[in-house]
């Protein structure tokens, strides 16, 4: 039975930019439980309780990302060792202050945001379509825990972009 109907040597590229993408988020997943145990100072309670919700919601996407792989009739990478030399995050110290372990996670967002964006273009070549609705999901929701941390990191005297008012002729 064939219910891909999708081309393997045009899944090839989406396996491995899923199994990168699997990379990072193991990695990551791994920074915020640490950042999770090691959080001290004012933030505590807030901080704590978003590196769990953060480490949650990884948890689920490393998990639908590997069993994505499976759909499509490959194997993940399944080794830590594997994800360490893979991934672009890096692990870090957690004996860093709350601030810097958000510039972290911002930046690992990054990272992240544009490893979805190399999966969704090889999908779209492959047409593969549950990768890109999986992953367009994903997109919206890392988007949206960026804004967020960056909110928290900015002063409250800062103002977002104002957007010019055009009128309708």
């Amino acid at each position: 039975m064939d219910y891909l109907n999708i081309n393997d040597k045009k899944l090839v590229p989406v396996i491995a930019e899923l199994n990168q993408l699997l990379a990072e988020y193991n990695v990551y997943y791994q920074k915020l439980r640490s950042f999770h145990w090691n959080i001290l100072g004012k933030n505590f309670f807030e901080l704590h309780n978003k590196f769990e919700e953060l480490y949650n919601d990884a948890k689920l996407k490393i998990d639908e990302t590997a069993e994505r792989i499976l759909t499509l009739r490959y194997h993940p990478v399944s080794k830590f060792s594997k994800y360490l030399k893979m991934a672009e995050i890096q692990e870090s110290s957690a004996m860093i202050s709350d601030t810097e372990m958000v510039d972290h996670i911002l930046k690992d967002h990054e990272i992240i945001l544009q490893q979805m964006k190399r999966v969704i273009n090889k999908s779209e070549t492959a047409r593969d379509d549950g990768t890109i609705d999986m992953i367009g999901g994903y997109i919206a929701e890392l988007e949206k825990s960026s804004w967020m941390f960056e909110a928290w990191s900015r002063d409250s005297k800062d103002l977002f972009k104002k957007a010019n008012r055009i009128k309708a002729s």
